[in-house]
């Protein structure tokens, strides 16, 4: 089982680097052109703060929390088939992939177990995700 508290301190180190969020969009746009035009007029300030609000519920969720359910939920239905920014479950590899890639690049204290423990929260944040796309 992983270690959540571990990871927790991981994207705090990685929140203290200023590139931690700009390097993850870079990579994510990098991957696949349908993500690229998701993206087409976001407003980045708010994006940003979305997604760092995003990793932080999912890494609680991740961890066994039911106390961030709830904005779990709303956050998966916003990316549902029926949301307003519907993502294909396809896609999510991408997401994962790009969010590692920028823990890697901005935490110094990464070990290999550490980088296992943030898939292991990644994962159970879009396997919910994809849980809840037809229903959304």
């Amino acid at each position: 089982m992983a270690n959540f508290e571990a990871v927790q301190g991981s994207y705090g180190r990685c929140l203290r680097d200023k590139q931690f969020i700009p390097s993850f969009y870079e990579r994510l746009l990098a991957r696949d052109e349908r993500i690229q035009k998701m993206f087409v007029g976001t407003r980045w300030p708010q994006q940003n703060k979305a997604l760092r609000r995003g990793i932080s519920i999912a890494l609680t969720f991740a961890a066994g929390s039911t106390i961030v359910e709830g904005s779990m939920k709303q956050m998966a239905d916003v990316h549902s088939l029926k949301g307003h920014a519907p993502v294909d479950p396809a896609l999510y590899v991408h997401w994962r992939e790009s969010l590692l890639e920028a823990v890697e690049a901005c935490d110094p204290r990464l070990t290999p177990q550490l980088r296992e423990d943030w898939r292991e929260a990644l994962t159970k944040t879009t396997d919910f995700f994809t849980e809840r796309y037809a229903k959304g």
